[in-house]
């Protein structure tokens, strides 16, 4: 079980909501990191104590310093400081949800100090694939997810007999604020509309991915990872309700999902608590007061967000990282409102598309596929 535990990315969504597991279970925080929001930081150093800080940005880093000056917390910055809490001999486990591909190098190097992995920084498994599988084979180290679809998976897996057993898994999507729109409906939306999203409380970039349904292609490659699937065994359907937050069908054709109120507590707590399942802050799915459950096949012609990461796993290689890269720039220019909501889809394909053709890639091919993939949107959007 968890006792010590370095959280990248407190200051988000998924690092508030994962103080609140630690805060009830009393569990150590060892080290805690953000971009650049000291206020939020502040208050979390003088409630948790950790040993440890980084702010990603050097000029917040240097404020926290100097508001912090009466606790023990030591504070570094930028990647070196991230990576140093990564590695932090004090904690066990590392909680990664930090957004973007940021994540990728802090999760190799905590892997080769043997910590356990609760992933939320999907980015890391999409762009880095087999380099990040293999090494923690190599080392011993568990990935236990932390979104909330990859954890249903998982926890579906608990009463797996073996691998063989399971036929394909299901990821439920919410559809986003645009379900059942026509790209001609959404031709004139804005990052205000897309941010409305109808279940759950996450990030703006998150939030954009999940209007966009990148989100959604994010984790279907990001589940061929985890769980070791083909392409073809791995099904997407739209659940508006977020209950049933995903299944696994098994060879004789039994369907074994996990629901919950949508509610990210949980996986972030049954990451840090696996095996051992405790109280959680969560309240109790009450089915009778949703009263139906709705699915849908996805809108492959309007959400082409998702073709983009199909098309890229299947083309392997390093297309998945430039694919990546390129919604990071493509979300932040539609949040800044300076490219439309269907030119995200296009970028992001025409990116991946262009992504060089190998057949084994290093962690510095991944950062520069990622980059080359960047500068396309950049420079098409003449930026």
């Amino acid at each position: 079980m968890t006792k010590n535990i370095s959280l990248l990315g407190s200051t988000g969504s998924i690092g508030t909501q994962s103080l609140d597991v630690c805060r009830m279970h009393g569990y150590g925080v060892k080290c805690l990191t953000a971009s650049s929001n000291v206020a939020v930081m502040e208050q979390q150093v003088r409630e948790f104590k950790p040993e440890l800080v980084c702010m990603m940005n050097e000029a917040a880093a240097k404020e926290l310093k100097t508001k912090i000056a009466d606790t023990a917390t030591k504070v570094v910055s930028g990647m070196d400081g991230l990576i140093e809490c990564a590695v932090y001999c004090g904690a066990d486990t590392v909680l990664n949800s930090v957004v973007g591909m940021v994540g990728l190098r802090p999760t190799l190097e905590a892997i080769k100090a043997k910590k356990t992995i609760a992933l939320a920084n999907k980015e890391t498994l999409v762009a880095g694939g087999h380099l990040v599988t293999n090494l923690a084979k190599d080392y011993g180290v568990d990935i236990l997810p932390v979104d909330s679809e990859h954890s249903a998976i998982f926890q579906s897996l608990q009463g797996c007999p073996d691998d063989k057993a399971v036929k394909k898994i299901i990821l439920t999507a919410s559809g986003g604020p645009f379900f059942g729109k026509t790209l001609d409906e959404l031709e004139n939306v804005t990052a205000a509309d897309a941010l409305k999203h109808p279940n759950w409380d996450m990030g703006a970039k998150i939030t954009i991915d999940s209007a966009t349904m990148m989100n959604k292609g994010l984790e279907f490659i990001e589940a061929k990872w985890l769980f070791d699937m083909k392409n073809e065994d791995i099904e997407i359907v739209v659940h508006r309700e977020s209950v049933i937050h995903s299944a696994i069908v098994y060879r004789d054709n039994s369907m074994i999902a996990q629901l919950g109120v949508p509610d990210m507590r949980i996986p972030i707590q049954y990451a840090l608590t696996y095996p051992e399942r405790k109280p959680s802050p969560v309240k109790e799915l009450s089915l009778a007061d949703y009263g139906k459950l709705t699915f849908f096949e996805p809108d492959y012609d309007t959400f082409k967000c998702i073709n983009v990461c199909k098309d890229a796993i299947e083309l392997g290689g390093l297309h998945p990282a430039a694919a990546n890269g390129a919604n990071e720039e493509s979300n932040r220019l539609f949040l800044e409102g300076k490219i439309k909501f269907g030119d995200v889809a296009y970028l992001n394909n025409e990116a991946m598309k262009n992504a060089p053709e190998v057949s084994d890639f290093t962690l510095q091919d991944v950062l520069d596929a990622d980059r080359q993939a960047r500068d396309f949107v950049l420079e098409t959007v003449k930026c």
